[in-house]
């Protein structure tokens, strides 16, 4: 191939595999993955435990001993298969309070905040929320609320146990039961930023169909003419308007999840970073959210 020809030195030996493992590296899992179908020459190179010894954190071995089964409990057998095994299979770490992960096509680190984790008002008050299991869940416990009118919880983690140079972004993952109520159309308040610091506070609904607006057209007699047409076009607008504020998407594992906001962990930066969620303005009841965590991955193309 047009590709080997110039993995040659001037006298016509090919570059040795370990030159090419220390190019792969230098790039990332995705390119080292399309590279090793380009050439036989990179094939081997590309599953090299060196190669992916450098796409692995840091820090990889040192968070694997903190999984609640043990480091032996990864049956892997080379670099790659690690790799890929903590990016499709979250490990639970520290106790089983957080699950920790690898974002595929980049290596970077994802955390999830279990609820137990998180500081949730009147959460272990019995009227209030109660800890129930799911077998859906990656985590033991998730919390359920029975009904609250005050509805407040926050998260911290801390920027050393991110990787460096990359935009965040702090994701609520929940679902809600059949019966659930007090979250149409009253919108909560997310913020996400550096301890200390000022953070810039965002309209969320918890309700996938909260605070969207619906219109029914109004019939104007023919007669009118262009202000028929003119009225239809403003009442066409209303319809089609989005409502200011975030709703929640769906996963691919079965939960919901709404952004709470992002931050951005630079080189060398150690602080603390808080999230929060709440809703104390509108004074009503509310019941039947189940949360399972805070999610923490890098944002798309950061």
């Amino acid at each position: 191939m047009a590709v080997e020809s110039h993995m040659r030195f001037a006298g016509g030996d090919e570059l040795p595999e370990g030159c090419i493992a220390n190019a792969l590296s230098l790039t990332s899992p995705k390119d080292a993955c399309r590279l090793s179908l380009v050439a036989s020459t990179f094939r081997s190179a590309a599953e090299s435990d060196a190669v992916w010894e450098r796409f692995l954190p840091p820090d990889y071995y040192d968070i694997i001993c903190r999984s609640i089964d043990g480091p032996d409990s990864l049956e892997v057998g080379s670099k790659k298969e690690l790799y890929l095994h903590l990016c499709d299979h979250p490990i639970l770490v520290d106790g089983g309070t957080k699950s920790f992960s690898l974002e595929k096509w980049s290596g970077k680190k994802c955390y999830m905040l279990a609820a137990r984790s998180l500081q949730i008002v009147w959460g272990d008050t019995s009227r209030y929320w109660r800890w129930i299991s799911l077998p859906e869940s990656r985590f033991s416990e998730v919390a359920e609320l029975l009904d609250v009118c005050w509805f407040d919880m926050s998260g911290k983690i801390n920027t050393n146990m991110l990787s460096p140079d990359t935009r965040y972004g702090a994701y609520l993952v929940f679902t809600t039961k059949s019966r659930a109520y007090g979250f149409g159309d009253q919108p909560a308040e997310s913020s996400v930023g550096i301890a200390g610091h000022e953070r810039e506070t965002q309209t969320v609904y918890l309700d996938p169909q909260g605070g969207r607006r619906q219109y029914r057209y109004q019939v104007v007699p023919r007669r009118l003419g262009i202000f028929t047409h003119h009225m239809a076009h403003i009442l066409r607008q209303e319809v089609e308007d989005e409502p200011e504020g975030r709703h929640p998407k769906q996963r691919s594992d079965g939960w919901m999840e709404i952004e709470l906001g992002e931050f951005f962990v630079k080189r060398g930066q150690e602080a603390e970073v808080e999230m929060s969620l709440t809703e104390v303005k509108g004074g009503n009841w509310k019941s039947g959210l189940i949360i399972e965590g805070i999610d923490i991955r890098p944002k798309e193309g950061k």
